[in-house]
């Protein structure tokens, strides 16, 4: 399982073939007043497609995110499936004693997530504060990691399957102990990582996207009382409704990706239109007013356009989601944990549901910061990070003995 250093260098073949297919593209027409009722506005991706095919230096990005970036490959063996080349970042912090800490992205994001938060989470704000050794896992089949071969690798096989991908991952770094932070589907995998692997290795999780049931009479008897009787606050009202009207006018792309990820993946895989128009959609409806910019966009959206295994294989986990739960999705996490909540989440519920998840030590309410908190606020996620785990926080001292080994290549 040695590591390989990894640099993104795509061909220039493949910068040429994008830009005739941008060249060719053909865009549908739009009715008068549309706006974004319909989907995405016609004048948006016609500027974005021109800017791609005129304007945006890939190149500038590609270096950009190597300069920031350290990444790296390495071999891990995942029962059933074989051995996948995982690409994944990692960088240690000069403090010693600095925590591990696994970060995990979801859909429609990549290991550019972890971009902006890389640099504050390693370096400490204060003596007070802690810093972070950061591995960002780039999942199978998202950007530059090999994607599974074979049906039934879903989220549980993402942090499971026997020989767990994140937590080999984070092993073969000598991180004997480390703690987790994730988002979409990142959520899911990182508390399954902890409700396997702690308390002897993930120490702590933190989520900024905790997904909830009512509480049940005979699961959680006291929350199912306190559930009855305790009025929703306003800001759970308006999360209820929120989460309602992305069930009713914003789930057709996860009801496609749930069922028949094949038929959406032959555009995703062929055009770049329908890969911006699929992802762009989502990177606005999903942000707290994030003022993105189109080179933020197109960087964002040629990370899968280039991506090892063709933007196809990073929405099969839903399907394999809904044909391949198992147990383990429900197994009780036992370590300290830590929930963000943002106002522009695309889930939110009432913060009883979310009580069971797991051993709750820290809740924090924001009032900015939407679905890619990473990315849109990264102050404030880290922010939770550094009180959770900080001196007098409520994880405080959680992992004791991970050293880990520097990448030396």
């Amino acid at each position: 399982m040695a590591a390989t250093r990894f640099n993104i260098a795509i061909p220039d073949s493949d910068l040429e073939v994008l830009r005739q297919k941008l060249v060719l593209a053909r865009l549908p027409d739009e009715l008068e007043g549309a706006g974004w009722d319909y989907g995405v506005p016609l004048a948006d991706i016609r500027r974005l497609v021109d800017h791609w095919k005129d304007g945006y230096d890939w190149r500038k990005a590609e270096a950009m995110l190597n300069a920031d970036l350290p990444q790296f490959t390495r071999d891990i063996e995942v029962e059933g499936h074989g051995t996948l080349n995982v690409h994944y970042v990692h960088k240690r912090s000069d403090v010693d004693g600095a925590i591990p800490l696994l970060f995990v992205h979801g859909w429609p994001g990549s290991f550019i997530e972890v971009r902006k938060i890389l640099p504050l989470l390693t370096a400490p704000e204060s003596a007070d504060s802690p810093a972070f050794h950061v591995v960002c896992l780039g999942l199978p089949g998202y950007g530059f990691s090999e994607a599974p071969r074979k049906k039934g690798f879903g989220p549980i096989q993402y942090a499971e399957a026997g020989q767990l991908v994140g937590h080999r991952l984070m092993l073969a770094l000598g991180y004997n102990e480390y703690v987790t932070q994730g988002g979409d589907w990142g959520w899911r995998i990182t508390r399954a990582i902890v409700a396997k692997y702690g308390p002897n290795h993930a120490k702590a999780w933190h989520t900024n996207m905790p997904i909830g049931s009512p509480p049940t009479l005979f699961r959680n008897p006291f929350l199912y009382i306190t559930h009855m009787i305790k009025p929703y606050t306003a800001s759970e009202r308006e999360g209820l409704r929120m989460t309602r009207e992305i069930d009713e006018t914003g789930r057709a792309y996860h009801d496609v990706h749930d069922t028949k990820p094949q038929t959406i993946g032959y555009s995703l895989a062929d055009s770049p239109v329908s890969l911006l128009a699929w992802v762009y959609e989502k990177l606005v409806a999903w942000t707290d007013e994030y003022a993105w910019t189109d080179d933020e966009v197109l960087t964002w959206i040629s990370i899968y356009w280039f991506s090892r295994a063709g933007p196809a294989a990073s929405v099969r986990i839903y399907y394999e989601n809904r044909v391949s739960q198992t147990e383990q999705s429900k197994l009780p996490v036992t370590v300290p944990t830590g929930f963000a909540y943002f106002p522009r989440e695309i889930y939110r519920f009432p913060r009883l549901w979310k009580l069971s998840l797991g051993k709750v030590v820290q809740e924090v309410e924001h009032e900015k910061g939407g679905h890619f908190a990473a990315y849109e606020v990264p102050e404030l996620l880290v922010s939770d990070l550094r009180k959770m785990f900080g001196k007098g926080g409520p994880a405080y001292g959680v992992v004791k003995t991970s050293k880990g080994y520097p990448e030396t290549l």
